[in-house]
């Protein structure tokens, strides 16, 4: 009854979903990677930035 209901209020995205939730562990781990990267970087040239003036 589940699966029918998700098929139909999901239509073609439930495809998606499934390969989502099979390597969720991976692409949460590329956007913590990427946050963090962004953190720590622009920071780092902000303070620069106010340095430089």
């Amino acid at each position: 009854m589940v699966e029918t209901m998700l098929d139909f209020m999901l239509g073609p995205m439930r495809g998606i979903s499934h390969f989502y939730f099979e390597h969720q562990m991976l692409f949460n781990m590329i956007i913590v990677g990427l946050a963090l990267y962004k953190l720590f970087f622009t920071k780092k040239n902000k303070a620069n930035e106010s340095t430089n003036y």
